[in-house]
């Protein structure tokens, strides 16, 4: 019973990602109703700032959850920047277009980001460092869920309440 506990937060951990990047895919699709498919692209920029700002600062000394926050603004400030940009590149010319044209141009943009992403950095796999800290009162459920998995559970769980608030 433990083992499908353990495999159920798990599942809830990563569907709990999955759900936010879908809300992400809701509110860009009704704001600029388009299907940006450049948005996965953009999430996976903000993860290799997250990852290399990291690496740099852990080299610094800098505290976990110091870098965690660090990091995150900078993910955030550069994944806005990357999104202002492709929207007024490629999708604001695109406005009064017929329906088929916006859509081919996020198709391209999304392979030019894969592309981009793909020759500055690498396809190998990089493990992120492990930035949370281990929480005392977890520790008689340390086996079965970490304080990451929480982390992201309330996370998700915050965010899905204040967006339908």
């Amino acid at each position: 019973m433990e083992y499908f506990i353990e495999l159920f937060l798990s599942g809830l951990t990563r569907g709990s990602i999955y759900a936010l990047i879908a809300l992400g895919y809701t509110m860009v699709y009704g704001i600029i109703q388009l299907i940006n498919f450049a948005h996965g692209e953009i999430y996976m920029i903000g993860a290799f700032v997250a990852y290399i700002v990291c690496g740099v600062l852990t080299i610094y000394g800098f505290h976990g959850v110091s870098i965690l926050i660090i990091a995150g603004l900078l993910a955030i400030v550069y994944s806005c920047a990357y999104g202002y940009t492709l929207e007024k590149v490629a999708y604001r010319p695109l406005r009064g277009a017929p329906r088929l044209s916006p859509l081919i141009s996020a198709i391209g943009m999304s392979i030019f980001l894969q592309n981009y992403v793909l020759l500055a950095q690498t396809s190998d796999f990089l493990p992120f460092p492990s930035l949370i800290p281990d929480f005392e009162f977890m520790e008689p459920i340390a086996h079965i869920i970490g304080s990451a998995e929480l982390v992201i559970l309330i996370t998700t769980f915050v965010t899905m309440i204040m967006l339908l608030c």
